[in-house]
């Protein structure tokens, strides 16, 4: 089946750009380019349309839910526009709710979640999340790498059941074994992106790294080479963990 995401939503308005203002003004979001006014991952278009009614006749048919991590501060800049509240804001045992009316009637809810309902959901949201693939390399000295990522390369390492874990962002998660018999790749094992090559070879070398060399390989004096400028791929440079694995900066872009 194809997986479906809610994109954004339309409010449909016989005065769009007085809507838009008021939206404007009372959340403080600015639309973009294209006029979408962005709350979290979902946007909304306010637009004109020749098919609706000046007032809002059903506002209790669709409400646009607005999460908010201040609902006491968002409520005061709202009071001060002279927002007219349905439902003054109250506790209602998940969190703090309170439902106003937009100038053209729509019904709006500004909730703040408590913090146990936010830990609750975290928890059913990371349940229902199947389980990422994952990449993995050996070590011979466990503690020599959770040294080298965690204060070296200065990564998230966790540790767990004699492994590591390098959490490298956006739930990318690569796991560092011990293995006794342990023999380094030939190969580039982990490739870290990073905005300027340059700055990140000084800084790395400035914390006792060596870059590695290869024969045949178009490297300048700090060992990067310059893909651009020979018309293969990114700039990049090479240097090994304390186990020998070798590991890459390369330019993210």
């Amino acid at each position: 089946m194809t997986t479906l995401t809610l994109g954004s939503l339309l409010l449909g308005s016989a005065d769009a750009e007085r809507l838009r203002a008021w939206y404007v003004a009372a959340f403080g979001a600015e639309p973009d380019e294209n006029g979408f006014i962005t709350y979290g991952d979902v946007g909304v278009l306010i637009d004109r349309r020749d098919d609706v009614a000046v007032t809002n006749g059903e506002p209790g048919r669709h409400i646009l839910n607005l999460h908010v991590d201040d609902l006491k501060a968002v409520a005061a800049r709202l009071d001060e526009l002279g927002a007219r509240w349905l439902v003054a804001p109250e506790d209602r045992g998940p969190g703090v709710f309170g439902t106003l009316v937009d100038p053209d009637g729509n019904y709006v809810q500004v909730i703040q979640f408590s913090a146990a309902y936010q830990e609750r959901a975290a928890a059913r949201r990371a349940a229902a999340r199947p389980p990422r693939p994952y990449s993995g390399f050996s070590v011979d000295d466990v503690p020599a790498a959770a040294d080298f990522y965690r204060n070296v390369l200065r990564l998230e390492v966790s540790e767990s059941h004699g492994m590591l874990t390098l959490h490298l962002g956006e739930g990318t998660q690569v796991l560092v074994y011990p293995k006794a018999d342990h023999v380094p790749a030939t190969f580039t094992v982990l490739n870290l992106p990073v905005d300027d090559v340059d700055a990140a070879v000084d800084d790395l070398a400035a914390r006792g790294v060596t870059f590695q060399r290869y024969d045949g390989s178009p490297q300048d004096e700090k060992g990067i080479m310059r893909g651009r400028a020979i018309g293969r791929g990114p700039d990049i440079a090479w240097f090994t963990d304390p186990a020998g694995n070798i590991l890459s900066v390369l330019s993210a872009s």
